[in-house]
């Protein structure tokens, strides 16, 4: 599998690679990242073939849109897909009054969600301006899950569906963006957000990989049923499927339970069993899935990207994939590589 290998998206025309560009860690997360080396893993996947660049308002309060416009704007434009958010308005203000959570060195501006129709053309329209481009291929409404809205999640549920659904829709339809959807940690949410509007796409944190798979259940076949495309992130499960089960290793951005260890402990045997690298069993096992369009990798240096491309094409045998829904390691429905 190669990860520049063109995938469609939903029935939108638009042709992604396999494997996507993800922008948080040039946002600064957790710690800096100069600008040299931002520029330096663009250019980087752009001379590897990646195609496919996803981006947020959240990353860094701006500073990551900031970074994927200036590296791409001498590209010609037709020659990318360029994915960004809605769900938050950026407003300047003193660095010193600003809440940058796990950002670190970010922009100088303020965040806050906002939903509404009137709010998602806001952001939609600064987006534009903070990449200085002149358009944005796929608009994801960010973040209407359980796990950044807590209690309040049904309520900014139903004002996403109205708000940036009614935005978003008008957007699409005259043709200012060609696919929109919804990008969250929970598989339920984009559930229910498909049986509610006619999305084209949904960015997938976590919740396909080695390690989980009910999406399987509802979500993916509602997908291939509406002509609608899954891109994933965090298909290493923010961690553990990347470092293996090695004391302190991260599953759902905390210490991986006993129970996550052992089961990451027992898929390494079988990696070890076959010589394949643990990590590329976890790219390449997203991807196989039909509804799956892409694998949106973060990386934090050039070697990183670099390993994440190998990993992406290393040849694995059909019966890795065999022996770990032999040993119960994996669901027996789950679509795998060739």
């Amino acid at each position: 599998m190669q990860p520049t290998e063109k995938r469609q998206i939903g029935r939108t025309g638009l042709e992604v690679t396999a494997f996507a560009f993800g922008t948080a860690p040039i946002g600064n997360i957790f710690e800096p990242i100069s600008e040299a080396v931002a520029s330096e893993m663009i250019a980087t996947a752009w001379d590897a073939g990646v195609r496919f660049f996803d981006t947020a308002p959240m990353y860094g309060h701006g500073l990551a849109e900031l970074r994927t416009g200036h590296n791409l704007r001498g590209k010609r434009r037709d020659d990318f897909v360029l994915a960004s958010k809605v769900g938050r308005v950026l407003t300047p203000a003193p660095r010193a009054s600003i809440d940058f959570g796990p950002w670190v060195d970010a922009a100088p501006f303020r965040s806050r969600f906002d939903y509404s129709y009137d709010g998602t053309m806001r952001a939609f329209e600064d987006s534009l301006q903070r990449l200085a481009l002149e358009r944005m291929d796929i608009c994801f409404i960010h973040d209407i899950d359980v796990y950044t809205q807590g209690a309040d999640q049904p309520r900014v549920f139903e004002e996403a569906m109205d708000g940036c659904w009614r935005a978003l829709d008008r957007l699409r339809s005259e043709g200012l963006v060609k696919a929109i959807g919804v990008g969250v940690n929970e598989w339920e949410v984009c559930h229910a957000a498909l049986k509610r509007h006619d999305f084209d796409c949904f960015l997938l944190a976590g919740r396909y990989t080695l390690l989980e798979q009910a999406a399987l259940d509802e979500f993916l076949p509602l997908c291939q049923q509406r002509g609608a495309t899954v891109v994933v992130g965090g298909g290493f499960n923010s961690g553990i499927l990347a470092t293996g089960a090695r004391p302190g290793a991260k599953y759902n951005y905390a210490p991986a339970p006993p129970a996550i260890l052992e089961r990451v402990a027992r898929i390494e045997q079988v990696c070890r069993d076959f010589n394949v690298p643990l990590p590329a069993a976890a790219l390449q096992f997203v991807v196989a899935h039909p509804a799956v369009a892409s694998f949106t990798a973060g990386t934090r240096t050039v070697q990183q990207l670099q390993q994440n491309l190998e990993w992406f094409s290393t040849p694995i045998p059909a019966a890795f994939w065999e022996a770990l829904k032999r040993q119960g390691l994996l669901r027996e429905d789950a679509p795998v590589p060739g």
